[in-house]
């Protein structure tokens, strides 16, 4: 439940899950929010008959006509919210735990000067994925660009996925959009997402411009939600490469400043070659199903 006192309500954006969302409307259901409304980028039928089937037919759905993006649909959703001070924003293929959205409020109440707090996200088998992370420096970004897949384990991506504080709450630099809680007069002074942002960053944009406007940022790992990663990108994988590596781009473009700008270019190379593995790797592992990485 909502921590006493104060009022939280829930945006779901949602692009063709069925079941999924179901799952995670009904989670939410559970925590005592105020609201619940589902933006919906894909079918909204689909999306209406998949609440039904679950009994959750007088959720409300709100179809945006078109794939709008995540930003751009989490701030139709925040538009349609009645008044509350707290909003959770999330995907739809994820699980919040009992009692989660109690402890994000609670870290709110009690951090005043935080606009943002996220959870610990846990795959389905558990793990923990590294939801809270710093800011990349270009160096660092560079070296997850250029190894991070092939050699996760490299000091750059153990760099780039740094942990929050541990076992306690914390200030962190910024935190996925997969889910978190924000103050909503905090979301409202900055406008929100930039609906620039197609897919991808535009959950670490939107931290760095409340740091920037003297917000900070929080994590708490004492909440936890479980999200099926990837449900609705999985049909468009050329796409939605291509929007996560224009998002890149754009927030190195975004905080780039002083000499530091004279990297884009380079920056911007590098992008375009790293798009290039990407889409070639994903055509011989979809041309080759069965095949094992590296035979």
């Amino acid at each position: 439940m909502s921590a006493p006192g104060h009022s939280c309500a829930a945006v779901v954006v949602d692009y063709d899950t069925g079941a999924y969302l179901a799952e995670c409307v009904r989670s939410l259901a559970a925590e005592g929010l105020a609201e619940v409304v589902v933006v919906e980028n894909g079918d909204p039928a689909a999306a209406r008959a998949a609440l039904a089937a679950a009994g959750l037919e007088h959720t409300p759905l709100l179809s945006t006509g078109r794939n709008l993006g995540y930003g751009a649909g989490a701030n139709r959703g925040l538009a349609a919210l009645g008044e509350t001070e707290y909003v959770l924003v999330c995907n739809p293929d994820l699980v919040v735990h009992a009692g989660a959205v109690g402890s994000l409020a609670q870290a709110l109440a009690e951090h005043p000067d935080w606009a943002v707090v996220g959870p610990r996200i846990l795959t389905p088998e558990g793990a923990a994925y590294p939801s809270a992370r710093l800011f990349p420096t270009p160096l660092v970004a560079a070296g997850h660009a250029l190894l991070g897949s092939a050699f996760p384990a490299n000091p750059f991506t153990r760099r780039y996925r740094t942990p929050g504080p541990g076992e306690r709450t914390g200030e962190v630099d910024w935190v996925s959009g997969a889910c978190f809680l924000a103050r909503r007069r905090a979301l409202e002074e900055v406008g929100g997402f930039d609906e620039r942002y197609f897919m991808f960053a535009e959950d670490m944009d939107l931290c760095w411009r409340l740091r920037q406007a003297g917000w900070l940022i929080g994590f708490c790992p004492a909440a936890e939600v479980t999200h099926h990663e990837g449900i609705s990108r999985r049909a468009h994988p050329y796409a939605m490469a291509l929007a996560h590596h224009r998002s890149a781009l754009r927030f190195a473009a975004t905080t780039l400043s002083g000499p530091r700008r004279l990297l884009l270019p380079a920056v911007a190379l590098g992008l375009a070659a790293r798009l290039g593995v990407t889409w070639a790797t994903t055509f011989l592992r979809r041309a080759n199903p069965g095949r094992p990485p590296g035979a």
